[in-house]
């Protein structure tokens, strides 16, 4: 069974930085396209970044300068470097994975990490 888990969200002040990670976990045969999503209350998931298997980053245009999304594909990890947060940055952010399994590709979601930005 495949896990995808995710850690360090929390509470921070706005201009404060923060570092999420997912880490994948399970029978796990390759992995392609990672990324991270925030969901804000009321509102609908959306696309925060991307990295392929080869390194190639793709940012929504809100984080675009202060987010950073890398991977470390030997631990299989995903992470997000936020820097110059803004109260309108909270939210649940989500991992996600596209990778090949026992059951062949699928895309799996992590449980979700709470990040606040306030004073």
């Amino acid at each position: 069974q495949v896990q995808l888990v995710e850690s360090g969200g929390g509470l921070v002040q706005p201009g404060g930085s923060l570092r999420l990670s997912c880490a994948a976990s399970g029978s796990i045969f390759s992995i392609n396209t990672m990324g991270w999503y925030l969901q804000a209350p009321g509102k609908q998931r959306e696309l925060v970044a991307l990295i392929t298997s080869g390194g190639s980053t793709n940012y929504a245009d809100s984080v675009k300068g202060r987010f950073t999304i890398s991977r470390d594909n030997a631990k299989i990890t995903v992470y997000l470097q936020m820097n110059s947060l803004k109260p309108e940055d909270t939210a649940v952010y989500y991992c996600n994975a596209n990778l090949r399994s026992n059951g062949g590709w699928g895309i799996y979601w992590g449980q979700g990490t709470q990040v606040t930005v306030s004073s």
